[in-house]
């Protein structure tokens, strides 16, 4: 069987063509398209209309492409930088109208919920109790569980985008102040979900997300060159030396530091201050950093649960309201 997945993020369009054997996904084929939809984005969430018509197509290159791979129609999702617009509605509209693809979006505790499938599939049972942290443009997303899917799932508003634009635009580098606003947010957001993975006192934590990967590779993991299957750890302590280097330096210096590229230059302070403060008020020294993530989850749970999940958990109306928190969705016990 083959399967393909479209995910409309903050920075960019990806699809992943997939086939399946004995119920794991293996890649046949990834591409991407550099949208950067977050930079084009009003002050109260309005995707610009201009981006929406580079979304268009992008979805509609992404269709023709897995079509092309002869597989079936994509499950295509936005995340948080579509859920949270005001115009939502409209932009999936026009996605639908122009390329025939039917694309989502997911609550964020759902887009947990499946980050954290992928990791314990990437892991194994091994792991233990496991809890799972990622970064995304605008959301942060937590869980953590025993099982196959988390016991306890969150979605919060500190994406590496959304605070570089909120806290971070003014200075480049920023000065203290700003800074310091900015970990006063992030403790303030934080302080109930980082309670609850204290209590919980995971075995394993895991770190999912290109912003992740990126700020590993900054503090001496292995290059993505190496493949999938090394071993990458990001250390606290680390991470607090990467915040000061990042820190010192405007964006365009950046860039030039190991594994930070341009597009994420701006953005990677803001995801080394939200990963250093969750690591830290959560007690965790450090987590490893797992290669498989969200689009891994939804193939997952298709290959695992059917294409009737699918159908349940996208809401062909998508009528919820952009800033609405849906119950998490566990699946039952296997058959």
């Amino acid at each position: 069987m083959r399967v393909s997945v479209v995910d409309a993020g903050s920075n960019t369009v990806r699809l992943v063509i997939a086939d399946v054997e004995d119920g794991v996904p293996l890649p046949v084929h990834t591409v991407k398209w550099k949208l950067r939809l977050s930079e084009h984005v009003g002050a109260d969430g309005t995707i610009a209309d201009e981006a929406v018509e580079e979304l268009v197509k992008a979805v509609g290159a992404a269709g023709a492409t897995a079509r092309r791979w002869q597989a079936p129609g994509p499950l295509a999702f936005a995340t948080a930088v579509v859920r949270g617009a005001p115009n939502r509605q409209e932009v999936l509209r026009r996605v639908a109208a122009g390329t025939g693809v039917h694309m989502c979006t997911l609550p964020g505790e759902t887009e947990a919920e499946l980050t954290f499938l992928a990791a314990r599939r990437w892991l194994g049972w091994q792991a233990g109790p496991l809890a799972v942290l990622d970064i995304g443009g605008g959301s942060l997303d937590v869980a953590f569980g025993r099982g196959r899917l988390p016991d306890f799932a969150a979605s919060l508003p500190l994406g590496a985008s959304r605070l570089t634009r909120e806290y971070l635009g003014v200075q480049d580098p920023p000065g203290p102040e700003e800074l310091k606003e900015l970990r006063r947010r992030i403790r303030h957001e934080l302080r109930d979900v980082a309670s609850r993975i204290r209590w919980e006192r995971p075995r394993t934590a895991a770190l999912s997300s290109r912003t992740f990967q990126q700020l590993a590779r900054l503090c001496g993991a292995a290059p993505g060159r190496y493949g999938p299957f090394v071993q990458r750890e990001l250390r606290c302590r680390e991470l607090h030396e990467a915040v000061r280097t990042l820190a010192a330096l405007p964006a365009a210096e950046r860039a030039q530091l190991p594994g930070i590229s341009a597009p994420r230059a701006a953005q990677s302070l803001a995801g080394a201050v939200v990963g250093h403060t969750a690591l830290k008020l959560m007690g965790l020294r450090g987590a490893v950093v797992c290669p498989w993530a969200i689009r891994e989850g939804v193939l997952l749970r298709y290959i695992e649960d059917g294409a009737a999940w699918w159908t349940d958990v996208t809401d062909p109306t998508d009528a919820a309201p952009p800033n609405s928190t849906a119950p998490l969705r566990i699946a039952g016990p296997l058959a």
